[in-house]
């Protein structure tokens, strides 16, 4: 289940720069074909995760790394929603990176330190 979900965190964030360019670049029809496929690719992410803090059995910090994620997951959603608008951004970009960096440390360096 583990590299469903690495290829699922993949594919969302190829998607989700794709739908941004794409935003910005004002192509509206394929950004909004980008972001539909980025809404199913959040669903397959977050049930792909769910597989995986089951399998930690709820431990502390994979709990903590969902609450991220799940973060992360909405800031990406939120720069679309709100950039389509033509509101500012910047707030959002930075949550993103943040939550981030924050995701690569859990899943990496805390999570994968006690292997199942």
């Amino acid at each position: 289940m583990l590299h469903a979900h690495y290829t699922a965190w993949g594919l969302t964030l190829i998607v989700f720069m794709t739908s941004y360019f794409l935003m910005r670049a004002g192509k509206g029809k394929a950004q909004n074909v980008t972001h539909t496929i980025l809404r199913i690719l959040y669903i397959l992410t977050v049930v792909s995760g769910m597989f995986l803090v089951f399998g930690y059995h709820f431990w502390g910090p994979s709990l903590v790394k969902m609450v991220v994620a799940l973060w992360l997951l909405f800031s990406m959603e939120m720069i679309l929603v709100r950039g389509v608008k033509g509101k500012t951004i910047w707030a959002f970009w930075l949550q993103f990176l943040f939550a981030f960096m924050l995701v690569f440390f859990y899943g990496y360096y805390v999570l994968h330190l006690y292997q199942l």
